[in-house]
């Protein structure tokens, strides 16, 4: 595992530095023009490609040099991105918070410098759009009480008050995007923030070397080491520690739609990403019999006590063979990381595990199961012995 340290910075400090340097390219003829308009037709390397690459050392982002591209955004706004991060890489910020900036900054602007068209002042200062949302300005849509027009216009400053705002937030690196970005910006559609979470962990692996597949462990961002509670920045985490058996559609088992990961039974299961209760309940077996508490054996069928969770991006995680009932209810909003069970061998099962599933576009069906091993490892958060 590699990991770096931190160095924690005051914001004020930083956002100053950042603010000088960012108002000399503004004023500047055509290092301005390149700023602004991002790589001028370079060749940048595919960014969704360097997303999936492995992680760390955690690279200082260079907000002037060549920036990756996503076909999401143009250059100008992967170059905002880079500076939401690079601001947070220097205040000593977990990246945990630059996925939620990010992400913030995506919903709010679609990461362009905005002006306001209800704002003069704003016009006559350098912009990548115009708005028109009360007097809100800039990437995170500010409003006077953030600071002046020309500070709400200059993406470090807006960046860094963010960040200073989000510090503030109770465990905020463990409670769901959605609650955390709406406690800084008091938005009137707080959930629409979660929708972008998977894009900005992708920008931020892509732009840091893998900085989303981290967690921060004893003021050092270390890989790929998300479980027992520790959160990944992309904001998952291993639903227990333990070694995967049977895998994901074997040749042996091709209807087996997730892998099994052994454990003793009573060992805490918890939530892989912050999400909604879908199920909470006893699967009934082949025989129609609702009787969960007690071991099942093979070919008894169903899933024992199990839960279904329904995370941003469309995303369904299930959670099978619980010992008792879970803890969890239906409807029921869990943080990441929260215990939502305990291991056991309920249902069609030969011995304690947990039976772990992950699927996508809302389809809990087969159709849309996919092999766990890779989504989590992807996430910072690898299934043990999954290789």
């Amino acid at each position: 595992m590699t990991g770096v340290i931190r160095r924690p910075v005051r914001v004020t400090v930083i956002a100053a530095m950042l603010t000088g340097v960012l108002l000399v390219l503004c004023c500047t003829g055509g290092t301005a023009a390149f700023f602004l308009t991002g790589l001028g037709g370079g060749d940048g390397e595919d960014g969704d490609s360097l997303a999936g690459f492995g992680c760390g050392p955690i690279r200082p982002v260079d907000i002037v040099g060549e920036l990756p591209r996503f076909t999401e955004y143009g250059d100008a706004q992967v170059r905002n991105a880079a500076i939401i991060i690079k601001v947070g890489q220097d205040l000593g910020v977990p990246s945990r918070g630059w996925v939620i900036a990010l992400a913030t900054a995506m919903q709010e602007s679609a990461l362009r410098n905005l002006a306001n068209s209800d704002v003069p002042e704003s016009l006559a200062l350098p912009h990548e759009g115009v708005g028109a949302d009360h007097d809100s300005l800039g990437l995170f849509q500010q409003r006077p009480g953030w600071g002046s027009v020309a500070e709400r216009m200059t993406p470090s400053y807006t960046a860094g008050k963010f960040y200073e705002k989000l510090l503030k937030v109770r465990s905020w690196q463990r409670r769901p995007l959605t609650v955390v970005a709406q406690q800084v910006q008091i938005s009137a559609y707080p959930d629409a923030y979660a929708k972008h979470e998977e894009l900005a962990s992708k920008i931020v692996d892509a732009l840091a070397g893998g900085a989303a597949r981290t967690v921060e462990i004893n003021g050092k961002a270390v890989c790929d080491a998300a479980e027992r509670g520790e959160i990944a920045a992309s904001g998952w985490t291993a639903p227990i520690p333990g070694d995967v058996g049977s895998g994901f559609r074997t040749a042996s088992r091709p209807s087996h739609n997730g892998v099994d990961i052994g454990a003793a039974k009573g060992t805490e299961i918890r939530a892989a990403a912050a999400g909604r209760v879908l199920v909470a309940r006893c699967d009934p077996d082949n025989r129609g019999r609702r009787d969960c508490d007690v071991d099942g054996y093979p070919d008894k069928g169903g899933c024992g006590w199990y839960v279904d969770l329904l995370h941003a991006g469309g995303y369904i995680t299930r959670y099978c063979h619980m010992v008792v009932q879970p803890r969890v209810k239906l409807h029921q909003i869990v943080p990441a990381g929260e215990v939502i069970g305990q291991v056991g061998s309920s249902g069609n099962s030969s011995g304690p595990h947990l039976h772990f599933e992950v699927h996508l576009r809302n389809d809990r069906s087969s159709r849309g199961a996919i092999d766990p091993i890779p989504f989590m490892r992807a996430r910072g958060a690898p299934l043990r012995a999954a290789e």
